[in-house]
């Protein structure tokens, strides 16, 4: 069977449970935000800008990966930046045939020019509401939920799980911690955990990425994550080969056992070398074994992708068609922070339906 082209894909309802706001800014509107407060950036026309940015990210190494935010966060200091960003995210997702969007981003990194933080959240949930309305008027409606970050590496988790909690009912449905993971332990954290459990509140924790197993049990066993943001290093507990030959370790088996969801962004991983190229990357080990499996896109501007450039690649790679990709949705919709009945309703009324015809 021909490996489905990406101008299919596009039409194919998607869920997506792992996107940086400020990884996906379209790069023309990183020049006129950047020209509107004099910040210098690395090109002067938006393609070659966008190529910039996958080339710096393109290195093998996270932190060099991450310090391509640099950018991207310092045009991201006012309420009518952060909007329109939110607003455009919306838009190009809806574009892309996502349904349904949980997107993340710091607040503690957007107050150099004197936003507080609940003035930071306020203008991102205005911007995601209109970008929605404007998608649903085009004929692609969209749902977002956003999850408010910690920086592993600063001090303000506790302060960032009261704002996200305060922000429950008005569009934020969880929390996550993100950054450097080596010498960054999630249970430095370990407070603002125990306070959204007692909140009944959803987090997820990214763990498992640049760092090992320690990284993904600590995760799991003392802060207690709903979801592993990429989680894609668990593979290091699994020996053997793909299918029948598989020897699950005692972490590995528990993953499974408990169904905790996987945020594999595949492409993100081959740029910080978690992966070495997108044929070999877990996500086709963890497939086989049923893990609880999603595909995301982590950062869509230092990538250069899209999540229907993501299942493509995937399709290449291991000769997966629309029952996988099925799967696969179905799979993140199901691990979706928002209320069961609302998951099982895009899953029943969007989804399936969709599916079905593109099986047919």
């Amino acid at each position: 069977m021909a490996a489905l082209m990406h101008s299919d894909i596009v039409k194919a309802p998607k869920a997506l449970l792992h996107d940086h706001l400020d990884g996906g800014l379209r790069p023309a509107t990183i020049l006129e935000l950047a020209d509107a407060i004099g910040h210098p950036l690395p090109a002067g026309d938006p393609q070659a800008l966008g190529e910039w940015f996958v080339a710096a990210a393109d290195s093998g190494s996270l932190e060099r990966y991450l310090e391509t935010f640099a950018h991207t966060v310092a045009v991201m200091q006012t309420e009518a930046g952060l909007h329109r960003v939110a607003k455009e995210c919306a838009l190009d997702l809806s574009a892309d045939g996502v349904v349904y969007a949980e997107v993340r981003y710091a607040p503690e990194q957007h107050l150099e020019r004197g936003l507080t933080l609940d003035r930071v959240v306020d203008a991102v949930n205005s911007g995601f509401v209109d970008g929605a309305a404007e998608a649903a008027a085009q004929g692609r409606p969209i749902r977002v939920g956003v999850l408010l970050t910690a920086m592993r590496h600063a001090a303000r988790s506790q302060e960032i799980a009261e704002l996200a909690v305060r922000y429950r009912d008005q569009g934020v449905v969880g929390f996550d911690i993100a950054g450097a993971e080596a010498g960054f332990p999630p249970t430095r954290h370990l407070d603002a955990f125990e306070y959204l459990q007692r909140e009944n509140f959803h987090f997820t924790i990214h763990a498992g990425e640049a760092f090992g197993l320690p990284s993904i049990w600590q995760a799991i066993q003392w802060c207690g994550a709903d979801r592993l943001g990429h989680g894609v290093r668990l593979v290091d507990d699994i020996t053997g080969h793909r299918g029948e030959g598989a020897v699950l370790g005692r972490l590995s088996a528990y993953v499974r056992d408990k169904r905790i969801p996987l945020e594999l962004c595949p492409s993100s991983n081959v740029q910080t070398g978690a992966a070495r190229s997108i044929a070999e990357h877990p996500i086709g080990l963890l497939h086989d074994l049923r893990f609880r499996v999603t595909v995301n896109t982590d950062n869509r501007l230092m990538s250069g992708t899209s999540m229907s450039r993501e299942m493509a690649l995937l399709c290449e790679a291991f000769g997966w068609g629309w029952a996988e990709l099925r799967w696969l949705t179905i799979n993140a919709m199901k691990s979706a922070f928002i209320p069961f009945d609302e998951r099982l309703a895009i899953i029943d009324e969007v989804i399936k339906p969709a599916y079905a015809k593109l099986l047919a």
